[in-house]
């Protein structure tokens, strides 16, 4: 295995506190750093199962996901994937930007159960969860193994990405696209540079994911865009909006959905904690916002909608894309024993 001499936890038995109970429950090998990723913490699992079933109740357009990771060095505020990182004992906070779990063996497990007769080759969604193009995969290349792996079975496939990585891959992409229905779609919703760099600490700058969307269209791969999450009074003016479609267009993308920021569970304590930092003056209005729960009122969806709208057609972006038609839904994630992460 990689890194074996900066392993600080062997065969699930830690020798610090990275290994937590939640990490044991779900067959952890060791968990490792490395200087190039300064502050965050690998730790290697064997999972048992690949693919994931969505409850219905969560009204997605698919039923199927891939997740070879969990946490996300990405640290992106608003991640509503963080509640997930308290099923292993860890919070939703610092530990989920730097504790990242590694499914080491998802895509042997995945060829597996593409296998069976039972299955149907659904549309299976990559980046639903945590982003399968973070920095670690630079260093542990599962998203190979997991494309060539939906490909070679039939089965359909929609990645999500923030990930510049992606560009790896693209040869990949392309020719699994020859065989197999395939979506692409980058998110990009912040266009301004120092708002990016407070909110979306992690992550590759705006250009550079404009960047990548032309990469994409010139693989010959179409490219959706997710304008999501659009933050309330922070990047949902006119002019944030339309200069931000204005260099999507630019870049080549063939569609685009806009959907504002939704709060869930501990993702809101984690997110309000950053505005109350950096833009104290937002924290009353953020607060009679959500006071309903974690959704916008409809009536500034209704405002969202009616702004973006015209600016979509003024840049000539499709506004609807199958696999990323909607924001997720509110859905309670399962117990770590269970496949919906």
């Amino acid at each position: 295995m990689r890194w074996a001499n900066q392993a600080v936890a062997v065969n699930g038995k830690p020798v610090d506190d990275g290994a937590l109970p939640g990490l044991q429950r779900i067959g952890l090998v060791r968990s490792v750093r490395a200087p190039q990723f300064d502050g965050i913490t690998f730790h290697e699992v064997l999972c048992k199962s690949a693919l994931n079933k969505i409850p219905e109740a969560a009204a997605l357009p698919f039923r199927y996901t891939v997740n070879g990771y969990r946490g996300c060095s990405h640290a992106c505020r608003y991640c509503f994937a963080r509640p997930t990182h308290e099923y292993l004992d860890f919070n939703c906070g610092n530990d989920f930007d730097s504790q990242v779990v590694v499914k080491t063996n998802v895509a042997e497990v995945l060829r597996r159960e593409l296998r069976r007769s039972s299955w149907r080759r659904e549309t299976v969604a990559l980046g639903t969860n945590t982003d399968p193009y973070q920095r670690a995969e630079g260093r542990y290349a599962l998203m190979p193994g997991i494309v060539g792996a939906l490909a070679d079975s039939g089965t359909p496939l929609s990645i999500l990405t923030k990930g510049t990585l992606l560009r790896r891959d693209l040869p990949l992409i392309a020719a699994a696209a020859q065989r197999v229905p395939v979506s692409v779609a980058v998110s990009l919703a912040v266009g301004d540079a120092e708002l990016h760099r407070d909110v979306e600490p992690g992550t590759p700058t705006p250009q550079a994911r404009l960047g990548l969307i032309a990469a994409i269209r010139d693989a010959g791969l179409d490219c959706h865009v997710m304008v999501a999450p659009v933050l309330p009074h922070l990047t949902d003016s006119v002019e944030h909006l339309d200069a931000l479609l204005a260099d999507i267009a630019a870049a080549g993308a063939t569609g685009v959905t806009v959907f504002g920021l939704h709060l869930r569970r501990s993702t809101r304590g984690w997110f309000m904690s950053w505005l109350a930092r950096s833009h104290p003056d937002l924290v009353g209005s953020y607060r009679e916002l959500y006071r309903r729960g974690a959704y916008l009122p409809p009536s500034y969806r209704e405002m969202l909608r009616e702004r973006a709208a015209p600016l979509i057609a003024k840049h000539r972006l499709a506004g609807d894309h199958r696999p990323f038609a909607q924001a997720p839904r509110a859905v309670e994630p399962e117990p770590v024993q269970a496949t919906l992460f």
